[in-house]
Formats: structure tokens, C-alpha cells, sequence
């Protein structure tokens, strides 16, 4: 599976690891993650292969996180809601997303990236 470059255009975070995958010779598929949110088996896929705890998937300091005060909310959501959740909505979803099916990285830390895709 070629690696997908999941991510909001817009975003610092996301600008900045699609440069280290461009300086590193890296090739991905570019998905918008709201024209194309993933889905709520995609997501469940993801998270399983991941070996994160949920919570982690959630962009935390989105706007939509805070306006829907999913802090106190999440604790009491099952596993199944909260996959729906992420899935009805790409801005809440932790980004850049980046996998290969196998691998997955969330977010965009330097060392992560070197370690999980060079």
C-alpha cells in the first residue's frame, strides 16, 4: 500500500511534515481529510494497528474538540461512539495522519517520522 499522507492543508503541522516527506524523497497519496474523512471502519482499522490508546485521535485543541466539549464527554463515550464521532467529522481527527496500513504516525514529530518512515 502506498503511504497516505492524510491531512487539512491549512495546517502548520501538516505543512510541515508533508516538507520532511518531500525532502526525504518520500512518495504519498494526498487526502484532504475533510473532502475525504476517513470512515468509521477505516478509523477502527487504523487505531487497532496503531496500538494508541482512542483518546489520542482526537485533535485536542481543535475548535470543534472544545466547541462540543468532548474533554468531559469522551471518558463516558464507548469505543464505538467515538469512532462514529471521529468519523462524521475530519476536523476532529488528529492530524496529519500517516500510514501504509501496516504503520501509522499521528501528528508530526521529527523523530517519529525518521524512525516510523525513512
Amino acid at each position: 500500500m502506498t503511504i497516505q499522507f492524510i491531512n487539512y492543508p491549512k495546517c502548520t503541522t501538516c505543512k510541515k511534515a508533508q516538507k520532511w516527506l518531500d525532502e526525504n524523497g518520500i512518495a504519498y497519496e494526498n487526502i484532504h481529510i475533510v473532502e475525504q474523512t476517513p470512515s468509521k471502519e477505516q478509523l477502527k482499522a487504523y487505531y487497532e494497528a496503531s496500538g494508541l490508546p482512542l483518546k489520542k485521535f482526537f485533535n485536542t485543541s481543535g475548535m470543534k474538540y472544545r466547541e462540543l466539549e468532548l474533554k468531559d464527554k469522551l471518558p463516558t463515550m464507548s469505543e464505538d461512539e467515538q469512532l462514529a464521532l471521529l468519523a462524521s467529522d475530519g476536523m476532529l481527527i488528529k492530524r496529519p495522519l500517516v500510514t501504509d496500513g501496516k504503520k501509522l504516525t499521528l501528528g508530526f514529530k521529527e523523530s517519529d517520522f525518521l524512525e516510523t518512515w525513512k
